[in-house]
């Protein structure tokens, strides 16, 4: 196998990428396929996949706010999203089930990371389970609170990172 590389996603890749949100989420937390093929459309240099062999096998995805309000649902549809805002918003951080377990998901995360450093961005937020709270927190994210959000009827952590 050769070393995965990182690039922006593109309107041909929805549909994979659809396929792995909806094989790696419980019940409806997952994105549909519209909103990930908006998602490319709107903010391609936020919506990162990761290739292996050719093959997309995750990816992470993103929108930019001034204001950031993690259990704000619409902006799941990038309402409010702006380019040029300075505050990163992560919406999926995704590995194909085949694909787990072998250190892809931290790999694409300091990629997306950096990336997002050259961007200008100021800060990353993201929505965890409970269970991928100290991940996150080994990866430079701090804990902020209990979300507000029951997207997909679950429980979320808010977290942060400070670029």
């Amino acid at each position: 196998m050769n070393e995965p590389t990182f690039r922006n996603a593109i309107p041909a890749d929805t549909m994979r990428c659809y396929r792995i949100e909806a094989s790696a989420y419980e019940g409806n937390e997952g994105a549909t396929q519209e909103k990930i093929a908006t998602r490319i459309e709107q903010y391609p240099q936020g919506f990162r996949v990761l290739e292996l062999d050719k093959e997309v096998i995750g990816f992470i995805n993103s929108g930019c706010a001034h204001e950031v309000v993690m259990s704000d649902e619409s902006f799941k549809e990038l309402e409010g999203h702006d380019a040029k805002a300075p505050n990163v918003v992560i919406m999926s951080v995704v590995i194909d089930p085949a694909y787990q377990g072998m250190g892809y998901a931290s790999k694409m995360m300091r990629a997306f990371v950096e990336h997002m450093k050259a961007l200008g961005k100021q800060t990353i937020h993201l929505m965890c389970k409970e269970r991928h709270v100290e991940l996150y927190k080994r990866m430079g994210y701090r804990y902020v609170k209990p979300s507000d959000s029951d997207h997909g009827g679950m429980a979320w952590h808010e977290m942060i990172m400070d670029l």
